[in-house]
C-alpha cells in the first residue's frame, strides 16, 4: 500500500446484517486494514482485543478473520467507515484530505432492529454525528480509538467500550 497523498483510498464494504443491533463506525481503514481487506487487520489495533473482552471471547484476536466477523455476526455487531474516500499519506485521521462521506443514512434504512452506534474515535463521530441527525432515537457514542496510535492503556479503553454492554 503506497503512502503516496494523491492517492485516493477507500473504504471497506459494510459487513451489516438485518438484525444489526450495533454498528461499530471507523474513520477510514488503515493500510494495513486496506492492504489484507479486513477491519482492523494492524496486530497493533487494539478493536479485535477489546471485542473479545466484551463479548467473553477471550481468544477472538487469535481467530482467522471470519471467525471475529462470524462472532460479531453473532452477537448482532456491524462494521463500517464514516469516510468513503479520502486521499491520506500514513494511516492517521489526522492526514485525511478530500473526505468523501460514506451514505450512512441509507445504511441505517437497511437495519431496522439496530440500537445504538459506535463511534470508533474523534474523526469518526465528528464526520458520522453530521449524517445522522435524522437519526436521534438511535443512541450514540464517541469510543476511544482502538488504534495504535491513541496511546490510552488497553484498560482505559476496555473500561470506555464497555457502554455497549446493555445492547
Amino acid at each position: 500500500m503506497t503512502d503516496n497523498v494523491n492517492v485516493r483510498h477507500h473504504s471497506l464494504p459494510p459487513v451489516v446484517y438485518r438484525n444489526t443491533r450495533i454498528l461499530v463506525l471507523g474513520s477510514l481503514p488503515g493500510n494495513a486494514s486496506l492492504a489484507a481487506q479486513a477491519y482492523y487487520a494492524h496486530p497493533r489495533n487494539h478493536f479485535w482485543r477489546i471485542f473479545g473482552v466484551l463479548l467473553d471471547e477471550p481468544d477472538l484476536a487469535e481467530h482467522s478473520y471470519v471467525q471475529r466477523l462470524r462472532v460479531l455476526k453473532q452477537h448482532r455487531i456491524g462494521l463500517w467507515d464514516t469516510v468513503g474516500q479520502a486521499q491520506r499519506q500514513g494511516s492517521l485521521d489526522q492526514n485525511l484530505k478530500n473526505i468523501t462521506a460514506n451514505p450512512l443514512a441509507e445504511l441505517l434504512q437497511r437495519l431496522p432492529q439496530l440500537e445504538a452506534i459506535a463511534f470508533n474515535g474523534q474523526t469518526a463521530a465528528r464526520i458520522g454525528q453530521r449524517q445522522l441527525s435524522d437519526n436521534a432515537h438511535l443512541k450514540n457514542y464517541t469510543m476511544p480509538s482502538t488504534s495504535p496510535a491513541n496511546t490510552m492503556p488497553f484498560t482505559e479503553k476496555v473500561a470506555a467500550w464497555q457502554r455497549l454492554k446493555i445492547y
